[in-house]
């Protein structure tokens, strides 16, 4: 019997955009703590409690930004978050009218299957609301009494705290025993569990780092698409017929490319103690042009999806339609003077994880997951299997009983020991086609431009509503240009952060008929502010356009929108 191990990199993303409104400091969503809370809390606590398991993630920089945010608003008790400013307010009585319309706007944004109607007092708070509904729709936002909101506030909390917390918090056990009349000492107590969980995300990751269980990387700081950035044509590699914005091209978008990838470096090594070796660019979209620059800029490797490496050899004339002769292995891809190693995720494993698995019991789960692997083992004859599965790890547990804890438990206890399989990261893999263990990885002759969705970049351009968000930006980029040089050099800086915020993908995902019309207003909304805050920081009169929606919405795309598949 053979010794050949198959070699698995499991990569999780971790990504939120900047929620904060710039020029105030206020946090416009409140999603990056609560999926601190339960989600990247979660995450690194699967690895504390299973030590032989060996993963890589990936994290933001305008994410880690906003996780050590918070950290500091904790440690001072100065929340600039509105949520968690209520939660501690001494005084339920006597909030605005908005803030009460917050509460009940905010409070129920979880998945109800999974995170709200396994807790009757929490349903209980639902139903109430519900009554007394058309009342609210009135205006009178006091009809419901303070200590209705306080109850509220400590369930939605509640209900975002992840299962490791759970296990681990005796206040958290405490009060969901308590189940209602929550008292302001009871809402001190969550706050302080709250704060220790947010002060401690990123320590927790550094010290998983420090063991050597897992890599860290990271992405282009402000999460902006790169080919995009270079070249708004690169859509057309993988949609020859997409039509585009009326903007040819995004104003010096190379250079601006270059800038976040040298600030995530830069960052990331400060934040973690260490240089990120390799780079998942952001929704793992490339092209050869966007290859080349993280190669230039002595990124080791990057990750994509395996629609762009399908695309790829397609136009190349190559074998692409069994994924054992083609996937299960990194490429090279150069410029003639820098190389850059490319890993392609398995849409299908991926996807399973994402998607499908959170519909079956754990046990079910894991064993075809490793079947899987076993299948791709028995499949690759005599090279070695490198199998690359990538995808969101933030968004996903919420569809999963328990915040996903049976799942991903057995999970890596069962990879952590299987006789066939070794779990590794990528530059490990890197380390050992250097050493020659394993052979050189195969030279890619060309990058067709694509991200790990279907491929393409559908989910960012070529579409009406995307199409204009993309013309904003042009232009709000052109009056940067124009007027960025006359300004001092603490507003040149200030100005240069806010378009970075601009430039992030997140708006352009969200605009679209396919998608949530909730989620789609408050991130058009929040768009069209940044640029706003742009045009102010110039000082320049945004135009009117921008007080008009780009997007509504009105679809119900799965997962709420937050996720999608590699594979349509």
């Amino acid at each position: 019997m053979s010794d050949k191990k198959l070699l698995l990199n499991l990569y999780w993303h971790m990504h939120q955009p900047d929620y904060r409104d710039q020029v105030s400091g206020e946090y416009v969503l409140p999603w990056t703590y609560l999926h601190a809370l339960k989600d990247y809390s979660d995450m690194a606590y699967h690895l504390e409690q299973n030590a032989a398991a060996r993963v890589t993630f990936n994290f933001v920089p305008i994410l880690v930004e906003q996780l050590q945010d918070y950290a500091e608003q904790s440690r001072i008790g100065q929340w600039r978050d509105p949520l968690l400013r209520l939660l501690a307010s001494p005084d339920l009585d006597h909030i605005t009218d908005a803030d009460c319309q917050l509460i009940v706007d905010s409070c129920f944004k979880a998945h109800h299957e999974k995170m709200l109607s396994p807790f009757p007092h929490y349903q209980r708070l639902l139903h109430l609301y519900e009554i007394v509904e058309p009342v609210m729709k009135s205006g009178q936002f006091h009809y419901l009494s303070a200590q209705y909101k306080a109850d509220l506030l400590v369930w939605y909390h509640l209900a975002w705290t992840g299962e490791g917390l759970r296990r681990k918090s005796k206040v958290i056990q405490r009060l969901m025993k308590k189940g209602m009349l929550f008292t302001l000492e009871d809402r001190v107590a969550l706050l302080e569990v709250l704060s220790e969980t947010l002060q401690g995300i990123l320590p927790r990751y550094r010290a998983l780092v420090a063991k050597g269980q897992i890599e860290l990387t990271t992405t282009p700081y402000y999460h902006p698409i790169l080919p995009l950035l270079i070249d708004l044509n690169s859509t057309q590699d993988a949609m020859p017929d997409a039509p585009l914005p009326k903007s040819t091209n995004y104003p010096d978008g190379h250079t601006r490319a270059i800038t976040h990838v040298e600030a995530a470096k830069v960052f990331h090594e400060k934040v973690f103690g260490q240089k990120s070796t390799g780079m998942w660019p952001a929704e793992g979209a490339v092209s050869h042009a966007a290859l080349s620059l993280l190669a230039e800029q002595d990124v080791a490797w990057a990750a994509t999806g395996q629609g762009v490496l399908v695309n790829s050899l397609k136009a190349l004339g190559l074998e692409h339609e069994t994924a054992n002769d083609y996937l299960y292995q990194p490429y090279r891809v150069t410029n003639g003077q820098q190389d850059i190693v490319c890993f392609f995720r398995d849409d299908q494993l991926s996807d399973k994880i994402g998607f499908e698995y959170s519909k079956q019991y754990a046990s079910e789960a894991v064993h075809d997951f490793v079947q899987s692997l076993e299948a791709i083992h028995a499949n690759s004859e005599d090279s070695t299997p490198v199998v690359s599965v990538i995808l969101d790890g933030e968004n996903a547990w919420e569809y999963y009983p328990y915040n996903g804890y049976y799942f991903l438990n057995e999970l890596y206890q069962a990879l952590a020991s299987h006789p066939l399989i070794q779990m590794t990261t990528f530059s490990d893999i890197v380390a050992l086609q250097k050493s020659k263990v394993l052979p050189p990885p195969k030279l890619l002759q060309d990058i067709c431009a694509g991200s790990w969705v279907h491929g393409t970049f559908s989910t960012w351009i070529g579409e009406p509503a995307k199409n204009r968000a993309w013309d904003l930006l042009c232009e709000a980029k052109r009056q940067y240009d124009q007027h960025v040089h006359k300004l001092s050099l603490s507003a040149r800086e200030k100005c240069q952060q806010q378009l970075s915020v601009c430039e992030s993908s997140d708006w352009f995902w969200w605009f679209g008929d396919y998608n949530n019309a909730q989620s789609v207003t408050s991130f058009d909304k929040l768009y069209r502010r940044n640029l706003s805050n742009l045009y102010h920081l110039l000082g320049l009169v945004p135009p009117d356009n921008l007080s008009q929606s780009i997007s509504h919405g009105g679809g119900n795309s799965e997962n709420a929108g937050t996720m999608r598949r590699g594979t349509s």
